[in-house]
């Protein structure tokens, strides 16, 4: 990223000084006249404009090269652990077999109406009144379907439990 305030840009952008900042901050400006002829003026100007681009794109591969780790969470630049990676494996073992037991309980204890009716109010997220315009059935049919499928879950995972 070019920065305008950089030394190589002060000096780039006067092209009639060797400009710089010196120790305490300040601005200093090296004319034609602040030399013993032009000819020696020319050639610091030409060296300091060459060193001053040579720093400036030292600094700029270097930036391009590395990245800040200022404004990550911990989360980000932590190492996982061997042990906390075995851990995060079994647990998803285990996550996969209770899906696996759930759905072949829910295929197992709900009629195939009240899967579909289930299904499309809770994941589908349509309505009570959609589900039953879309079947052609009455509201109440729906109302109930729904009420019993949740019953019949609920003590599906009691027994799981």
């Amino acid at each position: 990223m070019f920065d305008p305030k950089s030394d190589y840009a002060l000096n780039k952008m006067d092209p009639e000084a060797i400009v710089y900042i010196d120790s305490r901050g300040t601005l200093i400006r090296l004319t034609v006249d602040n030399f013993a002829s032009p000819e020696e003026f020319w050639r610091w100007k030409e060296w300091s404009d060459s060193d001053y681009h040579k720093i400036d794109n030292a600094g700029v591969a270097f930036s391009k090269r590395t990245l800040s780790l200022q404004g990550l969470s911990e989360q980000t630049i932590a190492v996982q652990s061997p042990e906390e990676y075995l851990i995060m494996l079994q647990e998803q073992q285990e996550r996969a077999e209770l899906r696996r037991l759930l759905m072949e309980g829910v295929d197992n204890c709900l009629t195939q109406s009240q899967r579909r009716r289930l299904w499309l109010y809770c994941v589908n997220n349509l309505t009570v009144r959609q589900i039953a315009e879309a079947e052609g059935v009455q509201h109440p049919s729906v109302v109930e379907c729904l009420a019993a499928a949740k019953k019949k879950l609920l003590l599906f995972l009691k027994n799981m439990a």
